[in-house]
């Protein structure tokens, strides 16, 4: 016949009730603070939202008309991608817009003209969309450079112009149907952005 042992420090079952017995358990445990339960991280608001996206739409400027900047206007290539998007444009979108799933309204075609009349004409045209309360444009501005600078000339003043307007959230170079690295589809505003 077996029998049970204790060890000597412990106190037989008989003599301890449901409490002793949880409170010799829990001996040496701490109590947390909090009884909430965290089912996913909180998403922390970025305060630098406004800093980041005035970071990214800034450019030294030497001469301004119609707040777009003539001066230092870095090069760009007929084959380069321009792709520009405000820090807090959804991922979702900007991929739509870059993909040509969102349908454009009004086409603007910058073939021939000069740098003048191009800044007038671009700024112009999305005032003027931005307006209609259009979603999506295209802007057309070629791929030909100037002879000797091996720069695509309207190309690169495109990139930076529109970057500098408000009204423009985003925009990416289009699919090869739509003109390839020889146009922009461009998303403006529609509301007060990031109100």
């Amino acid at each position: 016949m077996s029998k049970t042992f204790l060890p000597d420090d412990a106190l037989s079952d008989e003599n301890l009730n449901d409490m002793d017995l949880f409170h010799s358990a829990m001996k040496g445990v701490k109590p947390i603070k909090s009884d909430k339960v965290l089912l996913k991280t909180p998403k922390k608001k970025d305060i630098n939202t406004e800093i980041k996206r005035a970071a990214a739409t800034a450019a030294e400027e030497k001469f301004v008309i119609d707040n777009l900047s003539e001066g230092n206007i870095p090069d760009q290539k007929p084959s380069d991608i321009l792709s520009f998007k405000v820090p807090d444009l959804p991922v979702r979108t900007f991929q739509e817009l870059k993909k040509g799933e969102i349908s454009w309204q009004e086409g603007l075609d910058l073939h021939g003209q000069n740098t003048e009349e191009a800044r007038s004409e671009l700024y112009a045209f999305i005032q003027d969309c931005r307006a209609r309360r259009f979603r999506s444009v295209i802007v057309v501005h070629g791929k030909s450079w100037t002879e000797g600078s091996g720069r695509a000339e309207l190309k690169s003043y495109v990139n930076v112009w529109l970057r500098q307007m408000p009204e423009v959230i985003a925009f990416h170079s289009c699919r090869p149907a739509d003109g390839g690295t020889g146009a922009v589809y461009v998303l403006l505003k529609t509301k007060e952005w990031g109100s």
